[in-house]
C-alpha cells in the first residue's frame, strides 16, 4: 500500500494500535484486576505500560524507523522517552482522578493526548534518530562527522 510508504503515517498507525492495546490492557487491570485496591488505578498503569512499551519497540524500531545497530542503546533511549510519559502520567492521573473527580477511564484517555505527543517527539528525534546517511562525503569532516558507523 502507497500509504503505509510514508513513515508518519506507519508512526501513527503503529502508535494507535498500541495506545488501544495500551488501554485495553489498563482497563482490564483497573476495572476488574484491582478494583477494590487503593490506587489499584496506577498499579494497572505501571503493568500496561511495561506490556505496551515492550511491544511498542519492537514495532517501531522494524517497522516505522527501519533501523538497524545497537538494540540495547536504542531500547535504553526508547525507555527514557517513555519514562517521561510515564510520569507525565503519573503526575496528571491522580490529578484528574483525585482532584478533578473523574473516572479513571476518562481521565486516563485525557492524559493519552499529552503522552502521545510527548512519545512522538521524542521517539523522533531521540530514540531511534539516526545521522543522515545522504550527507556527501565533501559534507563530512575529518573528525567523522557527518557519518554514521552503522
Amino acid at each position: 500500500m502507497r500509504i503505509l510508504a510514508d513513515q508518519r503515517v506507519r508512526f501513527l498507525a503503529v502508535g494507535g494500535v498500541n495506545t488501544i492495546l495500551g488501554y485495553v490492557i489498563y482497563a482490564v487491570l483497573a476495572q476488574w484486576v484491582f478494583p477494590g485496591v487503593p490506587l489499584g488505578y496506577l498499579l494497572a498503569l505501571v503493568i500496561s505500560y511495561a506490556i505496551s512499551i515492550s511491544v511498542a519497540f519492537v514495532l517501531y524500531r522494524r517497522f516505522v524507523f527501519e533501523v538497524k545497530g545497537n538494540v540495547l542503546i536504542d531500547f535504553v533511549r526508547f525507555v527514557s522517552v517513555y519514562a517521561l510519559s510515564i510520569l507525565a502520567n503519573v503526575v496528571a492521573l491522580p490529578i484528574l482522578v483525585e482532584g478533578g473527580k473523574l473516572n479513571p477511564l476518562v481521565a486516563q484517555v485525557l492524559v493519552l493526548v499529552v503522552t502521545t505527543v510527548i512519545s512522538f517527539v521524542g521517539h523522533k528525534h531521540f530514540s531511534f534518530r539516526r545521522k543522515d546517511r545522504t550527507v556527501p562525503q565533501s559534507a563530512a569532516t575529518s573528525d567523522g562527522a557527518g557519518t554514521d558507523p552503522e
